[in-house]
């Protein structure tokens, strides 16, 4: 499997949940804005969509969008970590999942955009507010987002919640979102994708 990824994007949880699982894979980084690879591969030709994360499997066969990724590499390769389909715990996985996706990345995607002012005062509030759901879930059915078992919800939100930092957002008002965060920083497989990734 190859995994194409930018550093530090929404690809990052997608690296991790690969190192969580324990399979073979190779990355290879993208660069976003002129869609190549650093191999010099046109990478429209491998997503159509131009966005990252994009997962080549041992068939040839592209698979995209980081929830789907993430979930078809456990349920493949590292089957029975994931809550069993069918079961309240998968989706409240899944819920999760999606409210990152939905609600949380897309909050922090308009500051990639250069807003100001009053502009991006609303956005900061958007996030809080965004978070807030997620600092309320935490204090009462923690200690991970889905629930009492880590599952890639967690690292894809330790991802974009990466990305206050950059914007210049406030995470500290969020306590149980911090320790959240500390834990997964703290797991092996995050470690490792953030090194190969030149994060750390």
């Amino acid at each position: 499997m190859k995994l194409y990824y930018s550093p530090g994007a929404c690809s990052l949880a997608s690296h991790i949940t690969l190192n969580e699982a324990g399979v073979p894979f190779t990355a290879e980084k993208v660069d976003i804005r002129a869609k190549r690879t650093e191999t010099g591969a046109d990478f429209a030709a491998i997503n159509p969509r131009g966005a990252v994360p994009a997962l080549e499997l041992a068939d040839g066969e592209v698979l995209t969008e980081g929830v789907a990724i993430m979930q078809h590499v456990m349920d493949s390769a590292a089957p029975g970590r994931l809550p069993a389909p069918g079961t309240l715990e998968r989706a409240r996985m899944a819920e999760a999942l999606n409210y990152v996706a939905a609600e949380v990345h897309k909050s922090y995607s308009p500051f990639f955009g250069g807003i100001e002012g009053e502009a991006k005062e609303k956005q900061y509030a958007l996030v809080d507010a965004r978070l807030k759901v997620v600092e309320d879930r935490l204090a009462r059915r923690g200690p991970w987002i889905a629930g009492k078992d880590y599952t890639p919800a967690d690292a894809y939100l330790f991802t974009v919640t990466n990305w206050s930092q950059i914007v210049g957002h406030d995470l500290t008002k969020f306590p149980h979102v911090v320790a959240l965060r500390e834990r997964v920083a703290a797991r092996p497989a995050v470690r490792k994708a953030m090194q190969a990734e030149g994060l750390v």
